[in-house]
Parts: C-alpha cells; structure tokens; sequence
C-alpha cells in the first residue's frame, strides 16, 4: 500500500489520459501482486488443483446395471441427462447412486484445497476465500450479496408447499432421481425433435445475425461433441486477446466447449444452450476496444457476474418462446407447437419461483465450507446435505454440491453467485429492452446496445455496467416479478410476444458474424466458414450424424 501510493503520487497532474491509464494498471498489480509467502501458498494449490483435474480425467465414469449387476461406461454429463429422461426408474437410481460415489471421491484432495485458499486470502488481509473472491471480482460483501439472496429465498420459499402438494398426485416426484423426470422426462423427449443438434449451429448463427451481434473479426473454435476424458463441463476461453500493435486493435480469438452426446435424447438441446450461452461470452470479449489489454479479458477487474449476464442473456433469447415458434422446427418443418409450451408451463410453473435455488445452494454451500471451523471431510458432507435439503427439498439427501465442477477450479470457485447476480442483471435489462424496443429475438438494436457496453471490457465494475445498460441500479424486483407471474398472464404474455414478433420479417440474408469460425473436435478441424457460414454448418452436420450413427 505504502509503495501504491508513492506512485499515485507521481502521476502526471498534467495529462489526465496518462494519468489513468497509470492508475488502470496500478489497480491491476494491486489485485495480482502477492507476498513471497502467500506465492508459495498459491503454487501448491495450482498443484493439488491439477492433481484433482487429472485425476477425474483418468477417472472410470459409469454405472452399474440394476438388472445385470455389470459396469455400464457413461460420462457423469451422460448419467445427470439419463437422470432427467430415462423411463425406468431402477436405471435412473442407478446413475444417481454413481453420481454420488463420485461426489465423494476428492473430498480428502477438497478439504486440503479448501484450507489452502483460506491460507492465501488471510495472507492478503481477507477474512476467507470468499470474502477474498466476492470483493475482488464484484465489488460486494459478503453481507451484500447474500442478504439479496436470502430476501430471494424467502420470499419464494412458498412454492415448496406446493411441489409438496404435486406429490400426492405424482408418488415418488421428490425423490432426486426422479424429480427432473417427473416434471420434464416427457418433456425432453417431446420437445427433442426440434432441437436436433444437426442444426443447432445453424440456427444460433442466424440467431445472433439478426440480433446484430458482430464478433469484430474475432475467431471462433468450437468443440461440441463429448468424448473420453473431455472435461465435463461448457467453456469459453480466449486464447488471443484484443490488444492494440502500434495503435492498431488486433482481434482476439475464443474457444468453446461443451459435451453433446450425439443421438442422445435431451443431449442436443445442451449443444444449443452452449451455443447461445458461450457465444455471449465470445461476443462480449471479441468487440472489447479498451486500450489496456488487461481490461480485455475474463479475469479481474472483470467481473464475473457482468460476464455471467452477457452469456445468461442470450441464453433467455434461445428459451423464449417467441425463438422457439420462430427457429425450431422439426425434420418435416413444422415450428414448435404453443400447445407443448402451454402444457409445459401449466405443470412446471409452481417450480418457477425455486429458479434461483440451485445457484444460491451452491453459492451457500462454498460460503459455508469457507468460514467452516477446522473442516473435516464429515462437515464437507454434511454442509453439502444440509443445503441441498434447504434449497431443493428433496425427500432424500445428495452430494449434489460435490459434483459441480467450479468448486474445484480457482478461477471460478467461490464464483458461482455470480449467475445468480447475472440472473438478476438480466431480467432487469430485458424488461428494460421490452419496454423500448417492444420485442428481444431478432432485434438488431439489442445487439448495437449490448455492443456499447461490449467495447468497455472491464472498464466499470459489475453494479456501474448494470446502471449504465438498463438505467436503474441492481435490484431482484424484475426477477421475483417474473418468477411470481400467474399462469394466465404468462401464457397471455407468450402469446402477446408471438404475435409481435410475426411483424418482424426473418432473418435471410447469409450469415456473416465477421468471424473465422472453425468446428472442431479435439485437434481435429471439421469445418470452416471460409467459404460460407453456410457451407460449414452443412459439413458439420454430416459429420455429427456419422459420431451418432457410431
């Protein structure tokens, strides 16, 4: 701090541009600069860290078959989908049980971890790693941001009564390996067919297209499709940074990742979501125009939930109901039915206000394990139990916590709150977009405003970007308005939303992201946009049939 301040006081009272620009990368060091001792610190939980990836990589994924009694290989991606769509409830118990074997299998490594990072933060003055994490990442307290949380919880806790009430009429709907099922198994496979993952690639560009999003010549590479010992888990990273050579912007370059089973049921739409949510995150770093390159990229001064609330965002264009009347179609061509979303919402609306649950549970969970007293692998266990009884109310315990692949990365552990401070972002600033523009999918001026914030980077902290794009200061009322809406008015709300949109001529120029996209599968490139984005997906798609039919 003494030597920070000797070099404030430096700075040229002159030109305040310079001035700036110093402290910009003052501000930066300050965050990163550590003590010799806690560098120490920090090196031995990168090890243990890769210790644990490695190990989960090398791990044996799979089942065990109630009927045959023998080992059945699958990914722990492809046990949670048979969870949500299998019809036999002895195979989807089956993949529950080895997800919760493998919850278990790192909490010696986790414990260790754990104490660690609590090390290092109170190295630097923190009181925890969390408390180290959500002030350097997004401005806030601890206290701060989990009073907003709680005040969510509280005032939708309600609607467990009436998943409660649901039971009596669906026997066994609260036991975890059959709640998904219950609510959304019919669902999956109903709604599968028009979400083949042949076109999902396709669709999100003429998505993106028409909402105006440019990627400012960025390059894209996707890897979609799930193999042996890929990490389990969607991905957005950028290998090039946008950066300035002698006054000139350079483009940057992001990478994609997510585990689509081929020809699984339920496992296309995620290859969609994916596309929609890792591709926000591409578009916001790809068209970042600050000068200082450290305010062009993921890490801090970015903050993770502004981050979180770009990707999420356009995550809410692909489930709105208006895209999916208007993108997807089955083989035949046949638009998805309002009568499968107005079913849909019927039986899933009292789980509406438990949308947030599952990201303050795992939040909770990490806030927890971080303030624990001499933490034991029993207490690890059993704070992971206790929430997800809270925020789930199943009526059988889970390790569910254990299996959620941040917590054990440093770059997002003690982050995950900010999808939930993202979510609330979001909702505000898409009602501020319904109440301008009227309607969201295919609205050129969502892209040319989401674009000016875009060109900041990190330039502003989490809760400064969310007044400058929606005018209003952070708040939960847009969200809890949203989650609490009466069905009647939801449905009359969707339809409202249709019919707007139907004024709106679909996209069909050729789509041009003014980007290098490139598909691949590990090393191996697929295809390229080089001749046409067109071109491309057409190859691509021949291809993901030949990985199913394998």
């Amino acid at each position: 701090t003494e030597h920070h301040d000797k070099l404030k006081s430096f700075l040229p009272q002159s030109d305040k541009k310079i001035a700036e620009r110093i402290c910009i990368w003052l501000d930066f060091f300050e965050r990163y600069q550590s003590p010799p001792e806690a560098l120490k610190i920090k090196k031995r939980i990168s090890v243990l860290e890769s210790k644990i990836l490695k190990k989960k990589a090398q791990k044996k994924e799979g089942y065990i078959d109630p009927y045959t009694k023998k080992f059945v290989s699958a990914s722990s991606l492809k046990m949670a989908t048979m969870i949500r769509t299998h019809n036999d409830e002895r195979v989807r118990k089956a993949c529950f049980d080895a997800r919760e074997k493998m919850a278990s299998e790192y909490l010696k490594e986790y414990v260790e971890l754990v104490g660690l990072r609590n090390e290092y933060a109170k190295k630097l003055g923190y009181k925890d790693f969390y408390d180290f994490k959500v002030r350097r990442e997004d401005g806030m307290t601890k206290q701060e941001l989990f009073s907003i949380f709680d005040d969510i919880y509280k005032k939708t806790k309600y609607s467990f009564a009436d998943i409660r009430k649901l039971e009596k009429k669906m026997p066994g709907l609260r036991k975890p390996w059959n709640f998904a099922y219950k609510m959304t198994g019919n669902f999956t496979k109903e709604e599968d067919p028009y979400f083949q993952f042949g076109e999902a690639v396709k669709r999100w560009g003429r998505s993106f297209a028409a909402l105006g999003v440019d990627f400012e010549g960025g390059t894209l590479s996707l890897d979609l499709l799930d193999r042996k010992g890929k990490y389990n888990n969607g991905f957005c990273h950028w290998p090039t940074l946008v950066h300035y050579k002698n006054g000139k912007r350079k483009s940057g370059a992001s990478n994609f990742t997510c585990n689509v089973v081929a020809g699984q049921v339920g496992s296309g739409v995620q290859g969609y979501i994916t596309l929609f949510h890792e591709g926000g995150h591409a578009a916001h770093m790809l068209n970042a125009e600050e000068k200082e390159v450290i305010l062009n990229h993921e890490y801090a001064p970015m903050s993770t939930s502004w981050a979180e609330t770009q990707s999420m965002f356009m995550n809410t264009v692909f489930s709105s109901i208006e895209w999916k009347t208007r993108y997807a179609k089955d083989k035949d061509g046949r638009s998805y039915p309002f009568d499968l979303y107005e079913r849909k919402m019927k039986k899933l609306h009292p789980l509406m206000p438990t949308g947030l649950n599952s990201i303050i549970f795992v939040a909770t969970f990490e806030r927890e394990i971080y303030e624990a007293k001499s933490l034991t692998a029993t207490k690890v266990i059993a704070l992971a139990k206790k929430n997800y009884k809270k925020y789930f109310d199943r009526s059988a315990d889970s390790m569910h916590a254990l299996n959620v692949p941040h917590i054990y990365s440093w770059e997002s552990s003690a982050s995950y709150h900010g999808y939930g401070l993202a979510e609330l972002a979001l909702c505000q600033w898409e009602k501020y977009f319904y109440d301008k523009y009227d309607y969201i999918v295919d609205n050129p001026n969502i892209g040319r405003e989401m674009t000016k914030v875009w060109k900041l980077g990190a330039r502003k902290t989490f809760k400064e970007f969310v007044h400058l794009a929606t005018g209003k200061n952070l708040s939960a009322r847009a969200f809890l308005r949203d989650v609490t809406l009466s069905l009647p008015r939801r449905l009359r709300q969707a339809k409202e939303r249709i019919t707007r949109l139907e004024k709106v001529r679909p996209y069909s120029k050729k789509i041009d992201l003014n980007a290098k996209v490139r598909m691949v599968h590990g090393k191996k490139e697929i295809a390229n946009n080089r001749n046409s984005f067109e071109t491309m997906v057409n190859k691509y798609k021949e291809w993901v049939e030949t990985q199913a039919r394998a």
